[in-house]
């Protein structure tokens, strides 16, 4: 089946330029049973793409992050492929008027991502990769420029809620790196990695629909991960996971190695 990754990428920004922007600071957020927020924004922008895939792939199934638990259930197991989508990704900021939220949608074959695309609609910002084309950014190819930076003088971007207390402690007490931001959006901190406004990444617990298409992107344009076992982060499963990053392969090893990871990959 032929997915066209420019007609994706139109049809994205579209959708969130359309329904996330109009909405922008300016509507209500409700708790979820899991604790995260929902919006109206995610229920327009999940219906508005989720239409639209089905007009152009009709046999390719649909994971979206607001399905709820049932409808998500089983799913990953079908032998079709999945569009996986967090349709809103950075909600509270996005309720609040905080200017940092992104759409992301990866498409799941075999078991793998072969297709990634996330979306920042402030700043027109369109990462995208494809196994056949590698990373783009609004169509230009995408590379992670390698940092020549040791961890002492990196910035890291660190979710330090999900943490184990102990690695959060420690991290606050004796931090290896420069300095440290928390954004609340784990697409777009995938592909700000990318772009090397920052250098190191860590997560303690991230669903498939937040992490699977910006860390493809990341990885296709030449960036290192693995969680915080040492194992590769994507799973076909809907089992959250925890991140680790970093821009190239002599910091990812100084990293984990200060981490403490065993690397299985």
């Amino acid at each position: 089946m032929h997915y066209d990754l420019q007609l994706l990428q139109a049809i994205i920004v579209r959708a969130a330029s359309e329904e996330l922007l109009p909405r922008f600071a300016r509507v209500a957020r409700e708790h979820k049973a899991d604790g995260s927020f929902l919006t109206e924004a995610d229920l327009a922008v999940q219906q508005r793409i989720a239409a639209e895939l089905r007009q152009h792939w009709p046999e390719t199934v649909f994971l979206g992050e607001e399905m709820t638990a049932e409808q998500q259930a089983g799913l990953l197991d079908s032998a079709q492929p999945i569009w996986c989508l967090d349709p809103l990704d950075g909600t509270s900021n996005f309720a609040a008027g905080i200017p940092y939220f992104a759409v992301s949608l990866s498409l799941l074959e075999k078991g793998e991502v072969v297709l990634g695309i996330v979306y920042d609609p402030l700043r027109d910002e369109c990462f995208a990769a494809s196994k056949e084309s590698g990373a783009t950014l609004n169509g230009v190819p995408l590379q992670v420029p390698a940092s020549g930076l040791d961890l002492r003088h990196t910035t890291a971007i660190i979710d330090f809620k999900r943490l184990a207390p102990e690695l959060a402690v420690r991290l606050v007490s004796e931090p290896p790196y420069a300095s440290q931001r928390s954004f609340g959006s784990v697409a777009l901190d995938w592909c700000w990695l990318t772009t090397g406004r920052s250098h190191v990444y860590l997560h303690g617990r991230s669903n498939i629909w937040d992490y699977s298409a910006g860390n493809f992107i990341f990885t296709m344009a030449g960036g290192h991960s693995c969680t915080l076992e040492g194992e590769p982060l994507f799973v076909n499963a809907l089992r959250a996971r925890s991140s680790v990053g970093a821009v190239d392969l002599p910091l990812f090893r100084e990293w984990t190695q200060w981490l403490g990871i065993d690397i299985r990959h």
